[in-house]
């Protein structure tokens, strides 16, 4: 009997699953690139430093020594804030002073531009301003087939580009 154990142990197992899972992917894509303009505002800056200088600021009739003016920022004009001014005295009569005081008043706000026929003219700001013509096709073609192979074939202009790719999956648990 006891040799009978494992024939009958073998006559109680499981059955195995395999899974096999397939995916085929393809993509294909032709892009031109669209004309575009980038324009970037100079910011409104100020600064002062010295030495035996005294600064104050007089606002609404009162005088604080030791203060320095700078950027009102609550009150802008087209997108520049107002300046307040710093009044400087020399601290010791008859010793040597240095003064440095510098204000770069930024850009004011372009009203809105609004594109015709392709790019829109800028207005002339400070900063960098960048400026892309855009993409041409050209004669450019894909095919794609279904065994996954592309082709990019004829004269893709300048700005354009042609994407081809096929992904096989196979996955066994």
């Amino acid at each position: 009997m006891k040799k009978l154990i494992p024939l009958l142990l073998l006559t109680f197992v499981p059955p195995s699953y395999g899974d096999i899972v397939q995916k085929f992917q393809t993509s294909a894509q032709i892009s031109v690139d669209m004309p575009y303009s980038v324009t970037n505002k100079l910011g409104t800056t100020y600064s002062i430093s010295g030495n035996n200088i005294t600064p104050s600021v007089t606002s609404g009739g009162s005088t604080t020594s030791g203060a320095i003016g700078g950027l009102n920022v609550g009150s802008l004009t087209a997108g520049v804030p107002a300046l307040i001014q710093t009044d400087k005295a020399i601290t010791t009569a008859g010793s040597a002073f240095s003064l440095t005081e510098a204000v770069t008043m930024g850009d004011a706000t372009p009203s809105a531009v609004t594109p015709s026929s392709g790019i829109a003219a800028l207005p002339h700001l400070s900063g960098t301003t960048t400026i892309g013509s855009g993409g041409t096709l050209g004669s450019g073609a894909m095919t794609s087939l279904s065994s996954g192979v592309h082709t990019c074939s004829g004269a893709f202009g300048s700005g354009s580009s042609c994407i081809g790719s096929t992904t096989v999956t196979i996955q066994i648990d």
